[in-house]
């Protein structure tokens, strides 16, 4: 007997793997068949975005978290008919701002210096979470231990990568899509959410109230209550 639910290809951000989505695969299995690819090895986002392409099925849902979001603007250029719905979490779709890409390099350089490597440790974690959530020794703690698990060198493969304006292939699409975007997000804000919405055409944008960057883990019971919504719309 055939499977009814769809394959949901999550993509981790930058210094993530399938602990970012452990509450969806979990949470959505009875809807959705969940596959975190592995983007760790790849040095380009062409790269990640074939891998992704090279084990999924013909057609599949797509969520992408913040680096992730970008290899599914890559995907969308590279086979958007396989593209059956999309969605956009804390992520942006243009390319970086003069000093977010100085901002980038001076982070790689202090991370190559060597020593011990933090990756998303205490000391910037407030710009990652809700403030609300800065003393969740579990949630903090399973961000630190993911991030230093992937290491220095995942970190400076995936920061160094070029990131291109992703609107026109976005627009392009004739799928549901939905974006969702943490309330006090302050690495991807909101501001630029509302913005992304209108330049695809997109009209279904969910805010996670009290919520900061890291929505797959601060709040996975609104998080998977909007991708339930969006698995099963018909409509764009």
């Amino acid at each position: 007997m055939t499977d009814p639910r769809p394959q949901l290809i999550l993509l981790p951000g930058l210094l993530n793997d399938a602990e970012l989505w452990r509450d969806q695969v979990t949470g959505l299995a009875d809807v959705a068949r969940c596959q975190v690819p592995d983007l760790a090895p790849f040095a380009t986002l062409p790269e990640m975005a074939k891998s992704v392409l090279a084990q999924a099925e013909p057609t599949f849902a797509l969520a992408g978290f913040s680096m992730g979001g970008y290899v599914a603007q890559e995907i969308a250029r590279i086979a958007p008919e396989r593209i059956a719905r999309l969605a956009l979490l804390d992520t942006s779709i243009r390319v970086d701002t003069p000093g977010r890409a100085a901002q980038r390099k001076a982070l790689n350089k202090a991370a190559a210096k060597g020593g011990t490597f933090l990756g998303i440790g205490q000391a910037i974690m407030k710009s990652y979470v809700d403030a609300s959530r800065l003393d969740d020794a579990d949630l903090t703690g399973r961000i630190v231990e993911m991030t230093q698990r992937l290491g220095r060198e995942v970190f400076l493969r995936q920061n160094s990568l070029e990131r291109e304006d992703g609107a026109a292939a976005l627009r392009a699409l004739r799928c549901p899509i939905v974006i969702i975007c943490g309330e006090n997000d302050a690495i991807t804000p909101l501001a630029g959410h509302r913005e992304m919405a209108a330049a695809i055409g997109c009209s279904h944008l969910v805010v996670i109230p009290h919520a900061g960057h890291m929505t797959p883990m601060e709040a996975p019971g609104p998080v998977n209550g909007a991708l339930r919504h969006w698995l099963a719309r018909k409509e764009r």
